[in-house]
């Protein structure tokens, strides 16, 4: 049975509302898991009561602080963070800590960043190792979305995840920023399925609802847990409507099947 997780930066969201009940309305809309980005801007003993309340699993939160990885300066204050967020991820049940690598930085060389890139991915392994929860790395789109981003190849990004080599350290593959890159599933991930941590979702153009635009998502989806993807689909998408029966329309679109559906 397929997975899916809401990101509920953007789902279940309403104005002026509290955010750990978006917990609760996502659980009532048959959701197993929730994510989120940042946790220090939180109310965690909040989030964590929700959850605790609801049973919900959380798949993933950011990997704090966001700086960029790409510059060698910002190595030791980010494993600072990557502690804490650990300790947090730990504290939520959470498997997945989300990193950005950063921007592409002027005044060093793509290779001179890719290095900094790879030493902060092995230094912050061993802080992951035995603690239950990897960190991705998640290539964006430079075309709309992440203007001036270091990473928008999902290819590089695998290929930065083999260099660095530990078990700990993957990517998190969002088929809406391959997508607008052009990218084709299938070629580029081939072979390396399990070097994905986790998978977001959101169609194009807009990032709006699956089936919405123009991207195969069910059929990539498809191939995906067709080559052994056993991990969780994280719905990362501006929704036309907070109706949580528009998200269980898309969760069956995809293959899901929320509590309380017919199977």
């Amino acid at each position: 049975m397929r997975q899916f997780s809401a990101c509920i930066e953007w789902l279940f969201a309403r104005d002026g509302d509290v955010f750990a009940d978006r917990i609760r309305l996502a659980h009532e809309a048959g959701l197993d898991a929730v994510e989120f980005w940042h946790w220090t801007n939180k109310d965690l003993d909040a989030i964590a009561a929700a959850v605790a309340e609801t049973g919900i699993a959380v798949s993933g939160i950011v990997a704090e602080p966001m700086i960029a990885l790409t510059n060698p300066a910002n190595q030791e204050a980010w494993l600072e963070g990557l502690r804490e967020s650990v300790g947090v991820a730990q504290r939520l049940g959470a498997s997945v800590l989300i990193a950005q690598a950063g921007d592409d930085l002027p005044e060093f060389s793509r290779a001179e960043q890719r290095s900094a890139l790879v030493a902060a991915l092995n230094a912050g392994a061993d802080i992951l190792e035995g603690s239950g929860v990897r960190l991705g790395l998640e290539p964006l789109n430079t075309k709309i979305d992440h203007a001036g981003y270091y990473l928008s190849s999902t290819a590089e990004g695998l290929d930065i995840v083999d260099e660095v080599g530990r078990a700990e350290i993957g990517i998190v593959y969002d088929l809406y920023h391959s997508a607008v890159m052009g990218e084709d599933t299938r070629e580029v991930v081939g072979d390396r399925i399990d070097r994905i941590v986790h998978l977001h979702v959101a169609d194009h153009p807009g990032r709006g609802d699956p089936g919405t635009g123009h991207i195969d998502l069910a059929e990539r989806l498809d191939w995906l847990f067709a080559q052994g993807y056993r991990g969780r689909v994280g719905l990362e998408y501006r929704p036309a409507t907070s109706d949580a029966e528009a998200v269980r329309a898309v969760v069956k679109s995809l293959g899901g099947s929320p509590r309380g559906s017919a199977s």
